[in-house]
């Protein structure tokens, strides 16, 4: 049966009487918020916060696209951000605070290990001396007597030596490692001898601080290891030979201890005391100070005062300094007194002139090793003593410590140890005194550029009082201008970029950086020096007060183009606008500048441009996502006010830059479409000639744009947007061409997306967006070139190409085909229920004619032919069928002509199809519901004939019911 859809006229207005209507508020929870900025005339200026212009056509078309599908599109919710930018300013700060602690508080040693063991290595050979590697050891039963007779023969035993020579690195830790096994293994085996005789021989290995120097604190740190485990096993067994019948506290006392525990302590130290040699018998006392809590604590200070005055027979200064190290090690566990510490250092300071005796400079010459580099040797033991000591030390004694060193002769080694060591408070308040000790000091094995350069770390940390910053930079400067080797000048400045940067205007960081270049350019000589260039870039842009005025600067680019590697620049470059991004969320009034100046633009997008040109095959996913955004929130700031064409002027450019990023160029159109709504605001609709030409070519721009994007649904959702603003402002040729160019692009649509790694139906996308479209298309007037409908009709075109998946509870193309029957009978009524400001839409240019209703109908018709034919194919899907016929059923019942007797009868075999197996709906009273809903609309009918009809038809369903 053939049948002939005709639409009927609605009354909008009555049939809006018997819906509830609540107003809503202006603010809409999930509207973009818009940050109102000025410029530098005092001009407000709009500058949205995220890339997308869609606030502006929230405006425009209000409750016409709702704002749950505005950032449904966005990358970035402004909820999701604000967490983000949350979370980025807090681990700022932890990471802030976590530099300050760790400051102020002495570093534990622990912490040096690794650091030690990374920086002093060696590709020396080496060689070690023991009597326990690769021999077997037999363990005969001995009665009480001769076991402790043999123990005692035992001791200084050690006839059976053997030397490893010729040994890598590796391989000597390996055998370190190996006797540490020996040790624990051992002791397990109640070798208590074997076990001592291993850590004896273990600190013997400490004796030789010069057969291959540049590796003695690695091998402190690999000693004392195993010393530290024979000294936990010691004071173990005798907490459990004192633990009978129930555990000791964790402070206890000798009268808890019984008599046979003392006894075996005491053995202990009498079994060191027989060890021959001085530093042997020194290092195996240390490991064990902490057992004297068995006997009399009191004797820990005493036992740490002895041996530190022991120490002062070891010959070699090195040797002794780390002796000196390990005793603090053991000090700090166990004592609450500083006397040994004042002791160790006054002591080591006696013999501080060794150093540069002509036996260690013989020494230093044979093994090719720069004095700079044997004096870095004592920088762990003496840093260690010297912040234990400064901890508790007053400032008075603290200024005593500086005043007795800075009296020696070559002591820039005692001063580098202040400056690491000291609280960083008490060198700041007095870095002008300071500035002047280092400059007067004798450089000799560590340069003022060393000594300054720590000087620089500190005050950028802890800067000195306001007044006496001019003071501090201009004194420092006066040595560091002088100091002739690059590399000592570059690790210096680098540094003290920080404090110029915090605490100077852009005028003394230009002149700053012209000293740098003047330095660098010579002989190419920055090439050597990426790594200082590029911390002090970051420490530059990281602390900076004038983001703006830093890339305004006569040297900024001069200094960016030191890095000719392009990989660093990438770096350098990304660096920079991620620090300006946080420096922008970082303050409020900072997030709402806008950059005008020409020179500061020309900057930035220098910087951009090297990121994008960065960009390869080989660029991951999100690192160009994350690019991309970077370059886009420095395009959202750049603001002329007024002067709209100067700004679609760097849009052009921009886009001329940006072409291998999609987000950019999606942040371009978008910045774009809010210029042209911004100029339909201002002269609020109505153009001229000349507003009228800069939207035209505004909607060229996004035209042309467009197509570069690969993303397909950007794409589409760009030519929706741009198209809509087009039309707004009475583009009505461009409108077209970018809504006909979204429904050419509809068949390219691939069928599946890939979300989270999981293949998603491209339908669901496809659904959402043509509803929209057609709700836009209503006001789309027609193109007397292109014919009437022209564009529903190319778009039903296309639907007719794509193949829909066909299992599911709807397809999709049903729904669609439904949704474009709502529309049409709008496009049939005599006035649009919305419509844009001076666009004259169908309803206007045709005014209801005959022909066009006709034409409408058409489209309707064969419309309904394809739902009908689809509802034959469901007839072994009843769920399915059973829902399409219900649908159909409510449009045809309430927008085609019922006065037609064959659409009649198709209203009520729709509505017995569906009565049929409406068992197999969800909601087993929606027929009611659809029932009640055209009882009420039955009020609204005002022509006789339809209204007989229309009763008819109630009547019918009813019965059904």
């Amino acid at each position: 049966m053939d049948y002939k859809w005709k639409c009927v006229k609605l009354d909008r207005n009555e049939s809006r009487k018997f819906f509830n209507f609540v107003n809503s508020s202006l603010s809409h929870p999930l509207r973009e918020e818009k940050t109102i900025v000025f410029d530098s005339k005092g001009t407000k200026n709009r500058l949205s916060s995220s890339v997308s212009s869609k606030s502006s056509t929230l405006d425009l078309f209000d409750g016409f696209d709702d704002p749950l599908s505005q950032f449904a599109r966005e990358e970035l919710d402004p909820l999701s951000q604000m967490a983000a930018e949350n979370d980025l300013n807090n681990k700022v700060s932890k990471k802030k605070n976590a530099e300050i602690d760790t400051t102020l508080s002495v570093q534990s040693w622990n912490s040096r290990k690794a650091i030690i063991l990374n920086k002093y290595t060696t590709s020396e050979k080496l060689s070690i001396a023991t009597s326990f590697l690769g021999i077997e050891n037999v363990v005969r039963s001995q009665t009480t007597v001769e076991k402790v007779k043999h123990r005692l023969e035992q001791i200084d035993d050690f006839q059976d030596i053997h030397y490893m020579q010729n040994l890598t690195q590796q391989e000597y830790i390996g055998k370190i490692n190996q006797l540490n096994a020996e040790l624990i293994e051992a002791w397990k085996t109640d070798q208590r001898v074997k076990s001592l005789k291993i850590a004896i021989q273990c600190s013997k290995l400490l004796s030789d601080a010069t057969s291959v120097m540049q590796f003695y604190p690695s091998k402190f740190v690999l000693v004392t290891d195993i010393l530290d485990i024979f000294g936990k096993l010691v004071y173990e067994r005798l907490k459990s030979k004192s633990e009978n019948e129930k555990s000791l506290p964790d402070k206890f006392t000798p009268e808890q201890i019984p008599e046979s525990a003392k006894e075996t302590c005491l053995n202990w130290f009498y079994k060191i005391s027989s060890i021959r040699e001085l530093l042997p018998r020194l290092y195996v006392e240390m490991c064990l100070v902490r057992c004297y809590n068995f006997i009399n604590p009191k004797e820990i200070d005493a036992s740490l005062l002895r041996i530190s005055r022991m120490i002062r027979g070891i010959g070699d200064p090195l040797v002794g300094a780390y002796a000196r190290c390990y005793l603090v090690r053991i000090g700090v566990m166990t004592s609450k007194s500083n006397e040994y510490l004042k002791e160790c250092f006054a002591d080591f300071l006696n013999v501080y002139h060794t150093i540069f005796n002509t036996g260690i400079r013989a020494e230093i010459l044979k093994q090719n090793i720069e004095l700079s580099v044997y004096f870095s040797l004592y920088a762990p033991a003496l840093d260690f003593i010297v912040q234990n000591y400064a901890a508790s030390a007053t400032d008075v004694q603290l200024e005593e410590f500086l005043t007795q060193c800075k009296d020696k002769k070559n002591s820039s080694l005692l001063l580098l140890t202040i400056l690491h060591s000291f609280r960083p408070e008490f060198i700041s308040s007095r870095s002008i005194e300071m500035v002047s000790i280092l400059a007067d000091t004798n450089n000799e094995g560590i340069t003022k550029g060393s000594l300054f350069r720590q000087l620089g770390n500190i005050v950028s940390l802890f800067p000195p009082p306001v007044e006496q910053r001019v003071l501090l930079f201009n004194e420092a400067w006066k040595t560091i201008s002088t100091i002739t080797n690059v590399g000592d000048y570059m690790s210096c400045v680098e540094l003290w970029s920080q404090y110029i940067a915090s605490n100077f205007d852009i005028v003394t960081l230009n002149t700053f950086f012209g000293d740098i270049l003047s330095r660098i350019v010579q002989k190419r000589a920055f090439e050597r020096y990426y790594n200082e260039l590029q911390g002090l870039m970051d420490k530059v842009v990281s602390n900076v007060t004038d983001f703006h005025g830093l890339l305004s600067m006569d040297n900024f680019l001069p200094m960016l183009d030191l890095f000719q590697k392009e990989s660093i620049k990438f770096e350098v470059c990304k660096n920079i606008l991620e620090k300006y991004k946080l420096f922008c969320s970082n303050d409020e009034n900072n997030f709402s500048l806008v950059i005008n100046d020409p020179v500061t633009i020309n900057a930035f997008m220098c910087v951009s441009k090297a990121l994008n040109d960065g960009v390869n095959a080989l660029t991951s996913d999100d690192e160009r996502r994350h690019i991309g955004n970077l370059i886009s929130f420095f395009i959202l700031r750049v603001n002329f006010g007024r002067d709209f064409e100067q700004q679609l002027t760097f849009y052009v450019d921009a886009r001329g830059s940006f072409a291998n990023l999609d987000i950019v160029l999606h942040a371009l159109v978008n910045c774009v479409n809010k210029l042209s709504i911004d100029t339909r605001r201002i002269v609020k609709g109505n153009h001229t000639r000349k507003t009228s030409a800069f939207v035209k070519a505004c909607a060229a721009y996004c035209f042309i744009t467009i197509p570069s994007i690969i993303s397909i649904t950007q794409r589409l959702d760009l030519y929706l947007e741009s198209g809509k603003i087009a039309l707004a402002n009475l583009c009505l040729g461009q409108s077209d061409a970018s809504f006909e160019a979204a429904i050419n692009l509809l068949s390219e649509l691939p069928k599946f997306f890939e979300i989270e790694g999981r293949q998603r139906s491209s339908e669901t996308y496809l659904q959402s967006y043509i509803l929209k479209f057609l709700s836009l298309l209503i006001l789309v007037p027609d193109s007397p070139e292109k014919g009437v409908l022209y564009l529903l009709r190319l778009l039903i075109d296309k639907l007719n190409e794509i193949e829909f998946d066909s299992t599911q509870h709807l397809t999709t193309k049903s729904i669609i085909e439904m949704n474009i029957l709502d529309m049409l009978c709008y496009c049939a009524q005599d006035t649009y229920p919305y419509h844009l400001q001076n666009v004259i839409s169908n309803d206007q240019l045709y005014g209801a004619d005959v022909k066009f209703i006709n034409e409408i109908n058409e489209i309707s018709t064969g419309l309904l032919s394809d739902l009908l034919q689809e509802l034959q194919r469901m007839s072994e899907r009843p769920k399915q069928q059973c829902q399409l016929a219900l649908d159909l059923f409510e449009r045809v019942a309430m927008k085609s002509d019922l006065c037609d007797d064959k659409m009649f009868t198709l209203a009520v075999n729709l509505w017995n199809l569906s009565i049929k197996n409406r068992h197999q709906l969800m909601d087993g009273k929606i027929h009611h519901k659809i029932f009640r809903h055209m009882k009420a609309v039955r009020g609204t009918l005002r022509n006789r004939n339809y209204c007989q009809r229309f009763d008819e038809l109630l009547n019918r369903i009813e019965k059904k019911l």
